[in-house]
């Protein structure tokens, strides 16, 4: 006989540990060290989840690390907002890895910021080292 309260208990921790794997981004290069490192997980909030906006790319401000689509690379980039500047009415982000000599290469729109690491106070959170395994398992 089946007991749908166990049934129904493993579905919603399920769904849980999917929802939170979504919002979990593990850092494949040292480019923003000494904040986070290669192979740790920060935790990061997103522009547009299952259509729930967490947070605003319009919003966002000097100093938030955030998740973005660059021109430049072929996967999402973490770094660091820099400066902000309005270019012929658009509003546009300088962003650099804390551990690069200089920005990233082109100018960035909200539209192309996907997700902003969380912060809690004015600290980054930061899952240290645990996505080695991720890493060692897709090839990186």
């Amino acid at each position: 006989m089946v007991d749908w309260k166990e049934v129904a208990s493993y579905v919603i921790i399920l769904v849980i540990v999917l929802i939170a794997a979504q919002h979990l981004n593990v850092v494949v290069s040292g480019s923003m060290e000494p904040a986070f490192y290669r192979g740790d997980i920060v935790l990061v909030e997103k522009a547009n989840f299952l259509g729930i906006n967490e947070f605003n790319p319009d919003d966002v401000q000097i100093g938030d690390v955030v998740v973005y689509d660059a021109a430049w690379f072929d996967q999402p980039v973490i770094h660091r907002i820099i400066n902000i500047t309005d270019i012929n009415g658009t509003t546009m982000y300088v962003i650099k890895g804390d551990n690069n000599d200089s920005p990233d290469p082109y100018y960035v729109k909200s539209s192309q910021i996907k997700e902003k690491v969380v912060t809690y106070g004015d600290n980054l959170v930061v899952i240290p080292k645990i996505g080695y395994l991720s890493l060692w398992l897709r090839g990186l």
